[in-house]
This record gives C-alpha cells, sequence and structure tokens, in this order.
C-alpha cells in the first residue's frame, strides 16, 4: 500500500487538534464534586455452601451465578464458549470460556460496542435476549445471534473467527419473533430456528407460539426469503394449550435431528422438551418421556431449593458424555428471586435415542461430580469463583474488570479507575431514568451477602448525589448515599417502588471525608450502615424488605445489582429530609 505524504500542519489543523484536545479532555478532568470510589469488597454467605463443603472431585451448579440466564453453548476442539441474556446491561452478552466445563473465565462480552448494542433508551428488562452461540466448522466461523428488543435492532447475527479479539458488526435478520439459533449441517447448509407467533387468526389461546426454520445464506448473512416452515405448533401436545415453545436448538446425532426447546414460559411451569426428526425440516416427533428437565411438579417448600429449570443447551464433555447448561433460580425464604436467573449444568444421558437430563426432574443438587479427570479450579488461576467467595477490587487496574457493567451505555462514559480509586463523572440523568445513567453494577450472586466502598465525596448543590445503589430496575430499587441540603451534608436512604421515591432515613455528616457505606442482606432482609472511621457501622433505616429487588414484586428479567452510583440530577428534594 502507497503511503500518504504528511506535509507541514496548516494553522487551521493546529487550531483543530487543540480544539478537539481541549475539548475531549476535561470529560474526566476530575472536579471537587466528582466521586471517587474505592475497596470495593463483595462477599457472599449462603448457608447452602457453608451445609455442602466440596470434595476434591466436585463441583457447585450453578457454575454462573447470579444474573446470566438463557445459556448457549458450544464446542471447538477442547475449547468451550458460553454466552448469557444481558437485557439492556451494556456491555452486552457477556462470554466465557473453559476447557473442562467446570472452569471458566469470563472472556469479554459479545457486544461491546454502540453499534452493535442499541440499547440508550430501553427498560433494564429490554435490550438482548436469549442469545445463542454456534460454530460453522465449514468456515471455521463463530456465530452469536440473538434478538436486540431496541433500537430498532429486532433479530442480528454477529460472527468472529476467534471469539477472544471482537466480534463484527450486527446483520439484521429479516424475520419476527424470538429467540433465534444457528444450526449447521454437515452437508453445508445452514437454517435458523425461533419462536414466532401463530400465522394471523390461528392463535388458539394466550401463550400458543409455534417454532418456525429459515434456511439460512452463510454467504449473505441472511435468511432465505420464502423458505419458512413451522415445525412445531404449541408444544408438545397442543391439546392440552402448551405454553411458550421457545428457545429452540437443532443437534444431529446418529442421522436423525432432534430439536429441543423450552416449554412452559421461564416460571413456575419451566421445562425442557426434546423431539426428532428423520429431516431437519420435520416432521418432528416429541419424545414419550417429555419433559427431559423441569422442576415444576415438585414439593414447593424442599430445602435448597432450585426451580424454574429449563432455557437448556447441550454440548458434549471432555469425559465423551454430553451436558446441559440451563437456567433455574435459588429463591429466598419468602420464595423471593432476588439473585434472578443463572445457569446450572447438568450431565445428560443419551444412551437411548433420546437425551435425558441426570436427576432433572428430582430437586436438583447443590454439587456434581467433576469428569472424569477435571480438577475444580475455581476461585484460582484466574477462573471465576463459586459457591461462597469474595469480590475484591481496588480499581488499581487501568482495564474494568468483566463483572462490572453500566446500563444502557458504555462504562468508560463516566467511569475511570484512578489512582485514588474508581473516578465517577455524574451523568444529568438519575436511576429512575430509561436512560444512560451513571451506575457501575455488580451482579448480586447469594441470598445472603454484603457489599461494601469507601467513598470520597463533596456535593456542591442538593442535586448532586453519590453512593451506591440497589437496582432490580429503573422503578424498583434502593439508593443509599450523600447529598446537600443548604450549607449540610447529608446520607440519605431512599426506597423506590413504582417510581415512587421515598426517604427512609437520613443523617447529618461531615462533608468531604471518606465514608464507607454497606449494604448486607440474608434473605428478604436488608440492611444499609456506613462508616466514617472504616470500623464501627451505624444502620441506617433498620431491617428493610428486599421485596422491590425481587422479580417476584418488580418483574422484568433481570436480578438485583448493586452499584456504584452518582448523579448530577438528584430528584430527592431538600423537603423530603
Amino acid at each position: 500500500m502507497r503511503k500518504q505524504s504528511i506535509g507541514t500542519p496548516t494553522l487551521f489543523s493546529i487550531s483543530l487538534l487543540l480544539l478537539i484536545f481541549f475539548s475531549c479532555a476535561p470529560i474526566f478532568a476530575q472536579k471537587k464534586s466528582d466521586p471517587v470510589f474505592s475497596n470495593f469488597v463483595y462477599q457472599g454467605n449462603d448457608a447452602v455452601y457453608n451445609e455442602h463443603p466440596l470434595k476434591a472431585d466436585e463441583f457447585y451448579s450453578p457454575i454462573l451465578q447470579g444474573c446470566y440466564p438463557d445459556p448457549s453453548i458450544v464446542r471447538k476442539n477442547n475449547d468451550y464458549y458460553l454466552v448469557c441474556s444481558s437485557f439492556a446491561m451494556f456491555p452486552g452478552v457477556p462470554i466465557f470460556k473453559s476447557n473442562d466445563l467446570v472452569n471458566w473465565k469470563q472472556i469479554g462480552h459479545v457486544l461491546d460496542r454502540p453499534s452493535q448494542l442499541k440499547v440508550e433508551n430501553s427498560g433494564i428488562s429490554a435490550g438482548v435476549y436469549a442469545p445463542a452461540i454456534a460454530y460453522n466448522k465449514q468456515n471455521d466461523m463463530f456465530y452469536m445471534i440473538t434478538t436486540q428488543i431496541a433500537g430498532g435492532m429486532g433479530n442480528i447475527v454477529v460472527k468472529t473467527t476467534d471469539p477472544e479479539k471482537g466480534w463484527s458488526e450486527p446483520y439484521k435478520l429479516n424475520f419476527g419473533g424470538i429467540d433465534p439459533s444457528l444450526f449447521f449441517d454437515d452437508n453445508g447448509k445452514a437454517y435458523v430456528v425461533h419462536n414466532d407467533a401463530p400465522d394471523a387468526g390461528k392463535e388458539l389461546y394466550n401463550g400458543h407460539r409455534v417454532i418456525k426454520i429459515w434456511e439460512y445464506d452463510v454467504q449473505k448473512d441472511q435468511v432465505i426469503a420464502g423458505s419458512d416452515k413451522i415445525i412445531v405448533n404449541g408444544g408438545v401436545d397442543i391439546s392440552k394449550k402448551p405454553i411458550w415453545i421457545e428457545a429452540p436448538h437443532i443437534y444431529k446425532r446418529n442421522g436423525l435431528y432432534y430439536l429441543m426447546c423450552a416449554e412452559g414460559g421461564t416460571g413456575d411451569n419451566h421445562s425442557e422438551v426434546i423431539f426428532v426428526s428423520e429431516d431437519v425440516k420435520g416432521p418432528y416427533i416429541p419424545a414419550n418421556n417429555n419433559p427431559i428437565l423441569s422442576q415444576r411438579h415438585l414439593p414447593a417448600q424442599r430445602k435448597n431449593k432450585v426451580d424454574w429449570a429449563g432455557h437448556a443447551d447441550l454440548v458434549e464433555g471432555p469425559d465423551g458424555k454430553h451436558y446441559g447448561v440451563f437456567l433455574g433460580i435459588r429463591p429466598n425464604e419468602e420464595n423471593r428471586v432476588n439473585i434472578g436467573r443463572e445457569t446450572f449444568i447438568l450431565p445428560v444421558d443419551w444412551s437411548g435415542k433420546f437425551p435425558v437430563f441426570e436427576n432433572g426432574l428430582i430437586p436438583l443438587e447443590v454439587k456434581l461430580k467433576t469428569p472424569a479427570g477435571v480438577e475444580n479450579r475455581t476461585g484460582k488461576d484466574g477462573f471465576l469463583p463459586n459457591g461462597n467467595f469474595t469480590f475484591n477490587d481496588h480499581f488499581k487496574n487501568a482495564k474494568l474488570d468483566d463483572r462490572w457493567v453500566a446500563l444502557r451505555g458504555p462504562r468508560e462514559a463516566f467511569a475511570r479507575p484512578t489512582k485514588n480509586g474508581l473516578e465517577i463523572k455524574a451523568f444529568g440523568t438519575n436511576i429512575k431514568d430509561a436512560k444512560p445513567v451513571s451506575a457501575l453494577l455488580h451482579r448480586q450472586q447469594h441470598n445472603a451477602f454484603s457489599a461494601k466502598v469507601t467513598l470520597k465525596f463533596n456535593p456542591l448543590t442538593s442535586k448532586d448525589f453519590a453512593g451506591i445503589t440497589c437496582l432490580q430496575s429503573e422503578s424498583f430499587n434502593y439508593i443509599f448515599g450523600i447529598t446537600k441540603k443548604e450549607n449540610k451534608t447529608y446520607l440519605l436512604l431512599v426506597r423506590t417502588e413504582k417510581g415512587i421515591s421515598k426517604v427512609l432515613d437520613s443523617k447529618e455528616i461531615t462533608a468531604g471525608s471518606p465514608i464507607t457505606l454497606q449494604v448486607a442482606a440474608d434473605g428478604d432482609n436488608y440492611q444499609f450502615s456506613y462508616a466514617q472511621n472504616g470500623t464501627s457501622y451505624q444502620t441506617m433505616g433498620g431491617i428493610v424488605s428486599g421485596d422491590i429487588l425481587s422479580t417476584n414484586v418488580a418483574g422484568g428479567f433481570t436480578g438485583a445489582l448493586i452499584g456504584l452510583y452518582a448523579t448530577a440530577d438528584n430528584d430527592i428534594q431538600p423537603a423530603e429530609y
């Protein structure tokens, strides 16, 4: 390639460069009112893990704790890659890598650029639904296909030859519905299957859905117009009015095509079902022993309850056995779902015609046996921790840990690690806005946990606020932090329910001095406390309910998030405290 010569800079070009520099540089030029967070510590203390210590050949399920739902998994050689839904979180679609299905590292996110992820005006439970990852050995390419309920995106696909080196810009796909997945046949042909509504006028009952298949043009990255066909109508037995047949995946084994789907909706009636066909386009015949995975028929009061099991994907393990990843929930003592839907795993028996999740129809166990020859190294050597663990972040690294996410926009737009801690530039939006907010968020991963952080902040006006948040959505959350009233600085605890905020407690504090803020939960009981000397904590507001942090009360599809939050649009008026 011929290089262009660079001439002497003109006065105009120098002026332009100076203008760009001085307009961009102040983005993170710290003001006195910018909060700095340091020494974040999250610690889990669930009784179930204390009561079930691991032996050398065991590991815990869920393998991904916290809001990591709708898992999809693929294998290339000895590498496994797993993705999950992320809704309006940014970056989107967390991706994990393993060599053994036990020890996992997060290698980043699939959708990590605004050009790929347009969720800036989305409610927290909109955005990215049910990503599915696939590998096409014909062109040595990985694909991630998903439905993006935001920004006019719809169903999209991105691709890469190396999941650790970033993904393409999205290709918008010409079909409706949700939950698409790709299947690459060994003859080079490709297909998309997905959930959709029945044809116009043919919906028989509320929740009646179908599974469609399309031929897929790998060269154009587009479905082939007119190739669509309904391959499942309603579910396993439409006479029983099954609801929400969805999350389809096709597998080929011994010359037969297997279609596995979730059925019953992602709640108390969730399950996984399987069909078989001699042709990829059907007809698909359901197995006579469906469902092959469910917890819906079990006693409600069982110990160490796991529920809502379904939305699964299958892969061959390192020991030659098959395994299935799927979502499930671990409710608290009030049967509320604060942690959200997590990623579990079970071995799968495929010795017969149909695959069956081993012990998938009885109460799920806390521990599983590792595949033969696999050592449990979770929490070591860079692998994600599991069970009860502590996560410390001193914000000393230039790059934020992948476990931190923002809402509706890039983290880097407001959060910057510095030598003193994490500096957050407050946006003119607050936590109740369905817009990008300046909050760096970590998933709640246990029913019993504590999270604390030290904050240095000197608010200048009543519009300035900084502290921590426990967030289920923009309409249901707690905020606990510092603001200004006239010439005094206050610490506030605020509960927001259905978008209406109420101050639960307030206390005048010394302006500008470091303060440690802590939230601790034991099931449904949450406590917010502070320490100005780093050791002696005082509780604000007493014990408060975590009800608004549950999907039972708040609705939606996410789990609770714990955030480091700042705003220049505090809307709690001085008269309210």
